[in-house]
């Protein structure tokens, strides 16, 4: 008798634990349903009976089971190659439909582009389109197309890279905000940019080494510029200075014949007959010491000097 009580207490309490087991399973069933967590880099979107109700983020939080549910979205800096595929060893491989493009100039030139993105709506990127990396890759390389054809080849070969490049992200931005996706644009490269055949990239190293060649030239020509140009100037100055001398000069010897003249004016008011007798005998002094002078009477025929022949 007492065994067979001792194997119902066994059996009860069997149910027992067993029926506790089921509550603990019931539990933690309900706890998961009941919790869910957010990590730092994720925001999650909860809809209740499928409308949106609430955005959470990094963090334990709490929804009604069976009634709302939670879409988590990553909200970390994603990177994509337009133009090429990264396979699983790392090597880029092109793709030439979308790398080929053609420039302002009708040239054909391959592209590459990194672009970085990351969500900014959660709510639009769940539920506004159906695939919005598709849309972005799309407009991004529409985007690409359209400034790409606004250059020359050289410039997007060489110097235009960064206005390139920032033309694409700034139309990109617009029409992202008009598609509402919930994805922005962090940044977009140029990751490489050549021709598409090896005859026309030969022909691009031949231009281009024409262009250092011309670089190279004019800072020769400048640099003897640069040379010749303070010389030229010193003797510029030199021979301005020289005539400035000249011309003071000249203006202080007629001041002061100026002012001899106006002295001799004043006297030959005074004394006009004195002033003229006494200019005309200075002018004699002056004139007379030089000049060979022949007395005649005017019958007898003259001979040169040969005293003044001698002279010259």
């Amino acid at each position: 008798m007492e065994e067979k009580n001792l194997l119902e207490k066994l059996k009860s309490g069997a149910r027992s634990g067993v029926k506790y087991i089921l509550i603990l399973v019931v539990l933690l069933a309900l706890s998961t349903q009941v919790f869910y967590s957010v990590s730092e880099d994720e925001q999650a979107v909860v809809t209740t009976l499928g409308k949106v109700t609430a955005t959470e983020s990094a963090g334990l939080h709490a929804k009604i089971p069976f009634i709302q549910k939670v879409n988590k979205v990553d909200m970390t800096t994603h990177g994509v190659g337009i133009g090429y595929v990264i396979d699983g060893g790392g090597q880029n491989i092109p793709i030439d439909t979308d790398a080929k493009m053609i420039t302002s100039d009708f040239n054909l030139i391959n592209v590459d582009f990194y672009m970085e993105y990351r969500v900014s709506d959660p709510v639009a990127y769940l539920f506004n389109t159906e695939d919005p990396e598709m849309i972005l890759a799309n407009e991004a390389l529409s985007c690409i197309r359209a400034v790409v054809s606004d250059f020359p080849v050289d410039d997007v070969m060489t110097t235009g890279k960064g206005q390139i490049q920032s033309e694409i992200r700034d139309m990109l931005a617009d029409e992202l905000a008009d598609k509402e996706i919930g994805i922005s644009v962090v940044n977009i490269t140029v990751q490489d940019a050549e021709p598409p055949t090896a005859e026309v990239a030969l022909a691009f190293k031949e231009v281009e080494t024409a262009k250092q060649g011309k670089e190279t030239a004019i800072n020769n020509a400048n640099k003897y510029r640069n040379e010749q140009i303070p010389a030229a100037q010193a003797d510029a100055d030199r021979i301005v200075q020289a005539a400035e001398a000249k011309k003071a000069a000249r203006i202080a010897e007629a001041e002061g014949e100026v002012a001899k003249f106006n002295k001799v004016y004043e006297e030959y008011q005074k004394y006009p007959q004195v002033t003229k007798k006494r200019m005309f005998y200075e002018t004699m002094e002056e004139v007379l010491p030089d000049l060979e002078v022949v007395i005649s009477d005017g019958n007898v025929t003259q001979y040169m000097p040969v005293d003044a022949i001698e002279r010259g």
